[in-house]
């Protein structure tokens, strides 16, 4: 629980960043932690709330509690094993997580929250600095063979594991390199790519094989791993993206946000990049869409030398603050600004694109007009405001809306799998199980687009669920 009167006595103080001007000429990550004393005394403010709904706020359920009086208390090496018992792959949550366990804290009902993202980050990057970080190889192997499709972090949490229980666990990736939405869809600013490949290092020494170029259902049959494996566990992701069919929609400039993502990940790494080339250098940039995905986009096109960038979002612009006695302890709805907005963006709300216009072929313009929002029969309905449409300058627009569902054409159509209504693998909530015997589903392509904590949730639940299907039983956790 922390010091017992320091949630009275200490207030929040959450890590600092590098300058803007420093940090926009450059990929790396610019973070700016926290010393091991302001941790220990942040870690202090945790407070014995009796019922502690952080648990319910932290997907993976982090015994986040039991880690902060750790660290309180300088046991460093017991903190890790806490955060290990819980999440694989607490780098990358104390990085890009949105910390919904935050939101969920008892003190942030009158107060601010613990920096528990904060602390969770600081357990693991000590935990890799003093060398606490080694392989976990199964003292027994079972025999059994399983196959994880998509290496992102549901992938990754699944096959690893799976292999701690003593299975032989192959990963197969589509692209030239493991890793899926972690090295392809996150900035490097936000996720450098060497904190995946020491990862990497350990499952490979743990047991597991990693088949980078192998696309499963275009390359390599289907099927043809149901003969050759005991069990299929798909964890491709959500990577159909949600169009904008208006008019002018064909005009060159005009792109999806993971592929021009995808692409900078591609030059920092120094691997080919392939088809047009997307860059924002020297161009007034239009983002569509205010998520995560939005935001990259943004930080990434301000890196590029872009001449402008503006992001547009067709929801009203959120309140400042939340209002506590309504939301809390779940996830509020309010004003989000990431560093990439600070870095230098406009932002516009309740905004709907009418067309895009262009010449010879190329975007020059949005033509979007302001929209109304207004509650009917208990919905949220938007109506466009009369004569308010006008014009914005788009050499470069990027689509950045979220994704529908898995992309179904190629593995998913081999298989046979049912989809459920959003088009989705339909599997069991807590058996993982598809409508194929052998084959589970776990993450994006299973619930649909979601948080990179979520993914590590459902491959480790899935990996649990897999082993009680090939052994009878499990003593992996849930």
């Amino acid at each position: 629980m922390g010091k017992p009167t320091g949630f009275l006595e200490i207030t929040r103080h959450d890590h600092g960043y590098a300058p803007v001007a420093e940090r926009i000429v450059h990929f790396r990550d610019f973070v700016v932690p926290l010393p091991e004393p302001g941790i220990r005394e942040q870690a202090a403010r945790c407070m014995d709330c009796g019922i502690p709904y952080c648990h319910r706020g932290c997907p993976v359920h982090n015994i986040i509690p039991d880690w902060n009086d750790l660290v309180y208390r300088g046991l460093w090496r017991e903190a890790l094993e806490v955060l290990h018992s819980t999440n694989n792959f607490p780098e990358f949550t104390g990085r890009v997580c949105p910390a919904p366990c935050e939101a969920s804290c008892t003190l942030d009902f009158n107060d601010r929250p613990v920096t528990i993202k904060d602390i969770e980050c600081a357990i693991i990057d000590k935990g890799w600095a003093e060398g606490w970080v080694t392989p976990q190889i199964a003292a027994h192997r079972t025999g059994k063979r399983v196959a994880v499709i998509g290496s992102g972090p549901a992938g990754l949490a699944c096959a690893q594991q799976l292999a701690r229980a003593g299975h032989d666990v192959v990963v197969f990736e589509k692209n030239d390199r493991i890793g899926g939405l972690l090295r392809y869809g996150i900035p490097d600013f936000k996720l450098e790519a060497g904190l995946i490949d020491r990862r990497l290092a350990q499952m490979r020494a743990e047991g597991v094989e990693f088949r980078p170029n192998s696309h499963v259902g275009a390359d390599i049959p289907a099927r043809a791993l149901l003969a050759e494996f005991d069990a299929v566990v798909l964890t491709g992701g959500s990577e159909q993206p949600r169009d904008l069919n208006a008019p002018g929609r064909d005009l060159r400039g005009i792109h999806f946000a993971m592929n021009f993502l995808t692409q900078q990940n591609r030059r920092v790494a120094g691997a080919k990049i392939g088809g047009e080339e997307i860059l924002a250098t020297g161009k007034d940039v239009v983002v569509i869409g205010g998520g995560d995905t939005g935001s990259d986009c943004v930080g990434t096109s301000i890196r590029q030398g872009a001449r402008s960038v503006t992001q547009l979002e067709i929801l009203p612009k959120p309140p400042l603050h939340e209002n506590k006695l309504l939301t809390w302890p779940n996830w509020p709805l309010k004003l989000r600004t990431s560093t990439s907005h600070e870095e230098g963006c406009e932002r516009d709300w309740a905004v709907t694109t009418r067309q895009f216009l262009g010449q010879d072929g190329q975007v020059t313009a949005i033509q979007i007009a302001r929209l109304e929002w207004r509650e009917a029969n208990g919905r949220q309905i938007m109506a466009e405001v009369p004569d308010s449409a006008f014009e914005i300058k788009a050499d470069l627009v990027l689509l950045a809306m979220g994704f529908v569902h898995p992309v179904q054409a190629g593995m998913l159509e081999d298989l046979g799998v049912a989809l459920d209504p959003r088009g989705n693998v339909r599997a069991g909530e807590s058996d993982y199980q598809t409508s194929v015997n052998k084959i589970f589903a776990a993450g994006d392509m299973r619930r649909g687009q979601s948080l990179v904590v979520w993914a590590i949730r459902e491959g480790r639940q899935c990996a649990r669920a897999v082993d009680e299907y090939l052994m009878g039983s499990s003593e992996l956790p849930v």
